[in-house]
């Protein structure tokens, strides 16, 4: 009896301890907590990237550019890779930037219009100044990789 009450005692505080530890981002000072915490996980993620990829279908200067994208695979890497980005535990596995968009000859205005697109969800999501300009930030320099190849 006093065996079986110590085993379960003990899973019990391991089980506490790892509460605890998984727990220890939420509780840090909110200037402490990764980006990706601040912008509320993956669920947050995922919702942004959906809401994007409606702007983008919704905006002619670009949509053509999507026309034979596969669309839930592409929502799918996009939200890896801000995920990624944004210090979250997800990992990035598609093409690197310049590959991806070797040959389209994309110019500065469309990519533009993409980062407006974005800029509009996140608004549109109440996403604060620091944190969408940390995303921003963490995005932009994939422009040279995207634009002109």
């Amino acid at each position: 009896m006093l065996r079986t009450f110590v085993r379960t005692a003990s899973a019990l505080a391991v089980a506490a301890s790892i509460a605890a530890c998984s727990s220890m981002e939420s509780m840090k000072p909110m200037q402490d907590q990764s980006l990706y915490t601040r912008l509320g996980g993956k669920p947050a993620i995922t919702a942004v990237v959906d809401d994007f990829i409606g702007n983008v279908a919704a905006d002619s200067r670009i949509n053509g550019r999507f026309a034979n994208a596969n669309i839930p695979h592409l929502k799918m890497e996009l939200v890896d890779q801000i995920c990624a980005a944004s210090g979250g535990p997800c990992t990035y596995t598609g093409k690197d930037m310049m590959s991806a968009h070797r040959g389209m000859n994309i110019r500065g205005p469309e990519f533009d219009a993409l980062v407006e697109d974005l800029v509009k969800t996140l608004d549109k999501f109440k996403v604060p100044a620091k944190e969408k300009g940390e995303l921003l930030g963490a995005l932009g320099p994939m422009k040279p990789a995207i634009v002109g190849q």
